[in-house]
């Protein structure tokens, strides 16, 4: 019993995740442009339109899983001998934030994307 309730810290650790990204945004709101830019680096794209500015933030990421080797050909072998292997499965995930700013502050932020997590 001792045993378990010294795991007990690492199973809880183990099951944590990292907040939703509107819990970590939030507190940019109410930054100025400078604070901003120095919490994220700089923006991909900026945008001006009727006094209010956007502030575009894109990220991609690929990730490449290896083909599955599996037993094809004639009676389960090609004719060199050997498994025959599925070809990679290549996934994409993007973001794209988009702040907006108002007399120099952020006011709001909108996201879209398979990867915003």
């Amino acid at each position: 019993m001792r045993r378990w309730l010294l795991l007990l810290p690492l199973l809880l650790g183990a099951c944590a995740t990292e907040p939703p990204l509107d819990v970590r945004l939030q507190p940019l709101v109410g930054k100025s442009e400078a604070e901003l830019v120095q919490a994220l680096g700089v923006p991909n794209a900026t945008y001006d339109a009727s006094g209010d500015r956007f502030l575009q933030y894109f990220d991609q990421t690929t990730t490449i899983y290896p083909g599955d080797p599996y037993w094809g050909g004639f009676g389960g072998w090609r004719r060199w001998g050997g498994p025959i292997y599925s070809p990679p499965l290549v996934i994409t995930r993007n973001c794209a934030i988009t702040f907006l700013l108002r007399q120099g502050r952020v006011m709001s932020f909108t996201y879209r994307g398979n990867g915003c997590r």
